[in-house]
């Protein structure tokens, strides 16, 4: 039962970071959701060696961090550029001209 708690911690734990866009961002997450999963796994295999549950975080999180780079979406396109600006009727900028 202890073990089956300790997995659901992983996972969970493992879950908030989930949600990230940029390479960066994502590689971080991807560190931490693997070296997680990995401690979690390397823990329950060899029934709670120390050895084998820093090899498995380390091996994870190294894992999780190339899958997460590796996975992550192409940045949006720009959008058009001002090649010039007005005012609108409040004198607030507003772009009269895109190139």
């Amino acid at each position: 039962m202890r073990k089956t708690l300790l997995l659901a911690a992983v996972v969970a734990a493992g879950l908030t970071v989930t949600g990230c866009y940029s390479p960066g961002e994502r590689a971080v997450g991807g560190a931490a959701i693997g070296g997680l999963a990995g401690a979690g796994i390397g823990s329950l295999a060899s029934g709670g060696r120390t050895s084998s549950t820093l090899a498995g975080a380390a091996l994870g999180a190294a894992t999780g961090a190339v899958v997460g780079a590796a996975t992550a979406p192409p940045p949006p396109p720009p959008g058009p550029r001002c090649a010039r600006w007005g005012n609108d009727y409040y004198g607030q900028p507003v772009c009269i001209a895109y190139y």
